[in-house]
C-alpha cells in the first residue's frame, strides 16, 4: 500500500479539482468540501510515505509499471530529502484551504469555483515537481504549476496585480525555456531522461566531462534561479505577490520559490551528483557570493519599503539568497540548514502572509500605518504575527532560529564568513522592520482603524478588494475560519524549531553516502 501514497498525492488534488470545475459552477457549496477533502487525502498520504520512508528506505511508485530500466516510465520517488517538503507543502494547502473558505468569494464571488479549481491543480504541479523521478516530466509539472500561479495573481481586481501577473509570465517563460533546453542537451549527452540513470551515466561514464552536460547544467540551473527569483533575477516577485489576491499570495508566497530551491538540489545531488558539483564544476566560492549579495539586496529593498506586502516579498528574495548560499557551501551542514530552512521558511512565510491579509483586510491598507494600535484590537493576529516575525529574524525556539543556526555552521565550517556576515546583518535588519511595526502596533495611533483623508486612491484600489467595511472584522478578530490557520502555522514555527534536531538528524542521515560534503 505504501507505493501507492506517492500517486495519491497527486491524484486526490487532481480528481478534486476536476469535481470542482465540473459541479462548482452548479453549486458552489460543493468547492470548500472537494478542495478540504482533497488536500486532506494528500496531506495524510504525505505523512504515511514519510513514515514509511523514515522506517524503511526510499519508496518508488512507477506509473503503469513501466520500469526504469525501459527509459519510458514515469517514476514518483520519496526520500528523506522530499518527503518533509512534502508534507509542509500539504500543511500549507490545507491551512489555505482552510483560510479561503470566506476569502475565495468575499475577493470575487463569481470565481470561486475557478479560484479553488486552480488552487487545486496547482497543489498537483507543486507536489509533482517534488515526487517525480524524471527530468522532462519535472518541465510538464513546472509549466502545471506556472500556468495555475499565472492565473490566480490575475484573478484580483487590481490593474496593478494584472501587469505583474503579465510580467510573471514573461519571466516564468524564460526560466522554463531556459531549464527544458537544459533537459535537451542532457538527453543528448547521456540519452536518459530518468534522474538516477542520468546519474549515473555522469558519474561512470566519460560524459561527467563532455561540455555538453556542462552546458545542460549551466541551462538548468539559470532556468531555477529565475523560477525562484535570486538576485538579481526576482523582478517579478514583488509586485506578484504583493498585488495579487490574498488566498493566492497565501499559498504562492510560502511554496513556489521554496520549491524550486528544492529542486535545484535535487537536480544538484540527484541528477549530476555532489562530486560533480562541487568538484568538476567548482563554482562554490562564485555562487556563495553571489548568494551573499542576493541576501544584502533583499534585506536592504526590505528596509525601504512603504507597503508591508512588498516588505515581506523582499525578505523572500533575503531567504532564497540564504538558501542558495547554503546549498553551495559543500558540507554537509549548509546543505542540511538549506534543507530545513526550506520547511521553516515555508511555515514562517506562510504564517507573515496570512496575519498581514488579515490585517489589509481589517483596515482596508497596505501601508505600515495599518498596524497602528493592532496589538489593542486584534490581540490574536498580533500573536501570530509576531511568532512569524519572531521567526523571520531567528529568536529561539522558532524554526528560523535553528535554520539560521546551522547555517551560520555551515557557512564558518566552510570558510565563507562573508555569507556568515551577510546572514547576520539580514537578521539585524529582519529585527529593524519587524519592530517598528510591533512599536506601531503596541503604541500607534487610531487602534480602531478608521478615515485615513492622507490615503491615495492609488493606496486604497488594490488593497480593498471589497473588504472594507465588514462589520465583523472591524469589531475586533477576525473569523474562527481565518484565524486558525495563523495561529496553527504560528505553532507549527515554533514546534518544527523544537523538533528540529530529529528533524535535521534524518536530513543528514540523506547525506551520508555523499563523501564530498565531509559526511561521516
Amino acid at each position: 500500500m505504501a507505493e501507492q501514497l506517492p500517486a495519491l498525492i497527486l491524484l486526490a488534488p487532481l480528481f478534486g479539482a476536476l469535481l470542482v470545475g465540473l459541479a462548482g459552477p452548479r453549486d458552489r457549496r460543493v468547492c470548500f468540501p472537494v478542495v478540504l477533502g482533497a488536500l486532506a487525502v494528500s496531506l495524510c498520504s504525505a505523512v504515511g510515505v514519510l513514515v514509511r520512508v523514515l522506517a524503511g528506505g526510499p519508496v518508488d511508485y512507477f506509473v503503469g509499471g513501466w520500469s526504469e530500466p525501459l527509459g519510458i516510465g514515469i517514476q514518483l520517488r520519496v526520500d528523506t530529502l522530499n518527503g518533509l517538503v512534502l508534507v509542509v507543502i500539504a500543511v500549507v494547502f490545507v491551512l489555505v484551504g482552510v483560510f479561503s473558505i470566506r476569502r475565495a468569494g468575499e475577493e470575487n464571488t463569481e470565481k470561486s469555483p475557478q479560484y479553488y479549481t486552480l488552487f487545486l491543480l496547482l497543489a498537483v504541479g507543486v507536489f509533482g515537481m517534488t515526487v517525480t523521478g524524471d527530468a522532462f516530466n519535472l518541465y510538464v509539472l513546472v509549466e502545471v504549476s506556472s500556468l495555475t500561479g499565472y492565473a490566480l495573481i490575475a484573478m484580483g481586481s487590481s490593474p496593478r496585480g494584472t501587469v505583474a501577473a503579465f510580467n510573471y509570465v514573461v519571466m516564468g517563460t524564460i526560466g522554463a525555456s531556459f531549464y527544458l533546453l537544459g533537459v535537451g542537451y542532457l538527453y543528448m549527452a547521456t540519452g536518459a531522461l530518468n534522474m538516477a540513470q542520468i546519474h549515473e551515466i555522469v558519474a561512470t561514464t566519460g560524459a561527467g566531462g563532455s561540455r555538453t552536460v556542462l552546458v545542460a547544467f549551466i541551462l538548468i540551473l539559470a532556468g531555477l534561479w529565475t523560477k525562484m527569483a535570486f538576485f538579481p533575477l526576482h523582478g517579478w516577485l514583488p509586485n506578484a505577490y504583493g498585488y495579487c489576491p490574498s488566498t493566492s499570495s497565501s499559498v504562492l508566497a510560502p511554496l513556489v520559490t521554496k520549491v524550486y530551491i528544492y529542486v535545484m538540489i535535487r537536480v544538484m545531488l540527484g541528477v549530476f551528483g555532489a562530486e560533480w558539483i562541487f568538484e568538476h564544476v567548482g563554482w562554490t566560492n562564485i555562487v556563495v557570493w553571489l548568494a551573499t549579495v542576493a541576501i544584502l539586496a533583499g534585506s536592504l529593498l526590505a528596509l525601504a519599503q512603504t507597503e508591508v506586502r512588498k516588505m515581506l516579498c523582499y525578505l523572500i528574495v533575503a531567504e532564497v539568497g540564504y538558501m542558495v548560499g547554503g546549498a553551495w557551501l559543500a558540507n554537509r551542514w549548509g546543505m542540511a540548514g538549506a534543507v530545513y530552512h526550506i520547511v521553516a521558511d515555508a511555515l514562517m512565510t506562510l504564517c507573515l502572509f496570512l496575519a498581514v491579509n488579515i490585517i489589509v483586510k481589517r483596515t482596508g491598507r497596505l501601508r505600515m500605518d495599518a498596524f497602528d494600535g493592532l496589538f489593542r484590537k486584534m490581540p490574536l493576529t498580533m500573536a501570530g504575527f509576531a511568532v512569524g516575525a519572531l521567526a523571520m529574524i531567528g529568536i529561539p525556539p522558532t524554526a528560523g532560529f535553528f535554520s539560521k543556526w546551522y547555517l551560520v555552521r555551515g557557512g564558518i565550517e566552510s570558510g565563507h564568513f562573508e555569507y556568515v556576515a551577510a546572514l547576520l546583518l539580514s537578521s539585524l535588519v529582519n529585527a529593524v522592520l519587524f519592530f517598528r511595526l510591533f512599536e506601531r502596533a503596541f503604541f500607534g495611533g487610531n487602534p480602531a482603524g478608521g478615515h485615513h483623508p492622507d490615503r491615495t486612491a492609488a493606496e486604497s484600489g488594490p488593497t480593498q478588494q471589497g473588504w472594507v467595511g465588514d462589520s465583523t472584522l472591524l469589531g475586533g478578530e477576525a473569523r474562527a475560519s481565518t484565524l486558525g490557520p495563523l495561529l496553527a502555522a504560528a505553532a507549527l514555527v515554533v514546534a518544527v524549531g523544537l523538533l528540529n534536531g530529529p528533524i535535521v538528524s534524518a536530513i543528514l542521515r540523506y547525506f551520508e553516502n555523499m563523501p564530498v560534503l565531509g559526511a561521516p
